[in-house]
């Protein structure tokens, strides 16, 4: 089900701003038994981004409302969905600028849980293998951080591989740094430190990246942010990737080297981001 500035519908006009010009942002929402997880804190990263890109992004009451309109109308049998949220600038006009009486479109759906049980346990007890891309991330400090539309990298990176065992790929920067997955953020267990990838250049500042960054600030142990050169793979002990779908997945193989999965940090984390069944 899709609603479209509030009406169920999946027809957008051509000259959309989103469409033409990738002109907006979006947010990927877990709902687990109902009710959105993380909710204040993807409008809180939705509405940042609105203000990088001087984008107005429609009332938080008004899009909870929609939300629960969507998820009201879905098989209650189903406990997990993905909801989620498209802002863009609304259409009108040829060119790249735009007008500021411009009214946003906002688009809300509601799609099936990407991963069966049995993928979920097996990701998370065995771990992942994760190819490295050649496609490199672009550098921009006005964009970097926030979840806009214009995803045309990751694309290309993620097509990179077909083989279904491999389940992410990194992708670095033209330094040859990891920045992030297709679709996830890092993490790397080093001499016994936390890091994660810098993320000031390019690269998306996750949801849930950011509850274990604070999650484990509260309990006294400190993450390490800097940037992470491919070739310190070799000083990793353990490694994981993490978004709002998949919690958090321990991660056994990043292209030619093996890592102990899960390892007791790793758990960790997996323990304190632990959802219901």
């Amino acid at each position: 089900m899709m609603l479209i500035n509030g009406v169920e519908t999946d027809q957008i006009t051509a000259i959309d701003r989103g469409l033409q010009y990738g002109d907006g942002l979006f947010e990927t929402i877990a709902v687990v038994d109902g009710e959105p997880e993380f909710w204040q804190q993807h409008l809180q990263r939705l509405q940042q981004g609105g203000e990088r890109l001087a984008l107005s992004i429609p009332d938080a009451v008004l899009l909870q409302q929609e939300s629960e309109q969507l998820i009201a109308a879905a098989d209650a049998n189903i406990h997990r969905w993905v909801l989620k949220i498209t802002v863009t600038r609304g259409s009108g006009g040829r060119g790249y600028r735009y007008s500021e009486s411009q009214t946003p479109t906002r688009i809300l759906s509601l799609s099936p849980w990407p991963y069966s049980e049995q993928q979920q346990s097996e990701a998370v007890t065995q771990g992942v293998m994760l190819h490295i891309c050649n496609t490199r991330l672009g550098e921009n400090p006005t964009l970097a951080g926030i979840k806009h539309l214009n995803r045309l990298e990751q694309v290309l990176a993620r097509n990179e591989w077909s083989d279904p065992a491999i389940a992410e790929g990194v992708v670095m920067n033209p330094q040859g740094e990891m920045v992030e997955g297709t679709m996830s953020n890092l993490f790397f267990v080093q001499n016994g430190e936390l890091v994660t990838p810098e993320l000031k250049q390019s690269g998306v500042v996750g949801v849930m990246r950011q509850q274990i960054i604070q999650q484990l600030q509260q309990q006294g142990v400190t993450v390490a942010i800097r940037p992470i050169p491919l070739q310190q793979l070799i000083l990793t002990e353990e490694a994981f990737c993490c978004n709002s779908l998949m919690g958090v997945w321990p991660i056994r193989k990043i292209g030619g080297i093996s890592f102990y999965a899960p390892g007791p940090i790793t758990k960790d984390c997996i323990q304190r981001l632990k959802r219901g069944s």
